[in-house]
């Protein structure tokens, strides 16, 4: 009897222990998520911010160019781009670094209907762009003229020149008889301190910027989600997407 009731004490024993582990166990589970929500949040709150403010600043971009003067061909034929790539700010850095590079967002046209999508988030960087005039600073529009150009982009990343060939396009009085490289798969066009800036960007490479595409849309999305599939919208957009849409449509003015 008294080893029956010994063995039935270390089982209660075992029994109490394991649910004071289990409930230690628990607690750490809990507090880790705990912490884990507590960060996260911010995080994604930052990221949804900075892409809404570069969505804000493709748009007075993008704007301001077509209205260039001397962006006459680009305004005259963005109707006929298939993607436009918007970066508002295309930095050049330190002489000693050598780099340059800058965030932007990208729209994809309907072949159907003519409408273009909601934008995707990418990065344009290269070891150097040789921005000339000593720019430190430029704006850039990529237009994709194929569908070479287009598909390029719904890869995470590709190098300009390689997987897709770009040329730089017509400005201001070379405009008349470019017509050489207008064939490329992507024209770019470039300003710097309201001047026009010779960019170039063979070698450069493009790769979606993919915590501001999920932070933008709320979910885990990919370029093709946005670009193609349309699976995601974000009512933010609405004025970009007016605003490519009354360039590509013939209703820009230049500014006099």
């Amino acid at each position: 009897m008294t080893g029956t009731k010994l063995n039935q004490n270390n089982v209660g024993e075992r029994r109490l222990a394991m649910k004071h582990l289990t409930k230690r166990h628990t607690g750490w589970v809990l507090l880790v998520a705990a912490l884990f929500s507590m960060s996260a949040p911010p995080a994604r709150a930052a990221d949804s911010a900075e892409a809404e403010e570069l969505v804000n600043k493709a748009r007075l971009s993008f704007e301001s160019l077509v209205r260039d003067p001397n962006m006459t061909w680009l305004r005259d034929h963005v109707k006929d781009a298939k993607g436009i790539l918007i970066v508002p700010q295309l930095f050049k850095a330190a002489i000693f670094l050598g780099g340059s590079g800058g965030s932007g967002v990208f729209l994809a046209r309907d072949e159907k209907t003519g409408d273009w999508s909601d934008p995707a988030f990418y990065t344009l960087g290269s070891g150097s762009f040789g921005l000339q005039f000593g720019a430190e600073a430029s704006e850039v529009v990529l237009l994709a003229m194929t569908q070479r150009g287009v598909k390029a982009m719904l890869d995470r990343s590709f190098q300009l020149g390689a997987d897709a060939s770009i040329a730089v396009g017509p400005v201001g009085g070379r405009v008349e008889g470019a017509t050489a490289n207008l064939s490329a798969d992507i024209l770019s066009f470039a300003r710097s301190k309201g001047a026009f800036v010779g960019v170039s960007l063979e070698g450069a490479v493009v790769a979606t910027r993919d915590e501001l595409n999920s932070a933008y849309y709320g979910k885990e999305v990919q370029a093709l989600d946005i670009l193609v599939k349309r699976d995601v919208h974000n009512n933010h957009a609405a004025a970009l997407r007016a605003t490519v849409g009354k360039a590509t449509s013939g209703s820009a003015t230049p500014e006099m």
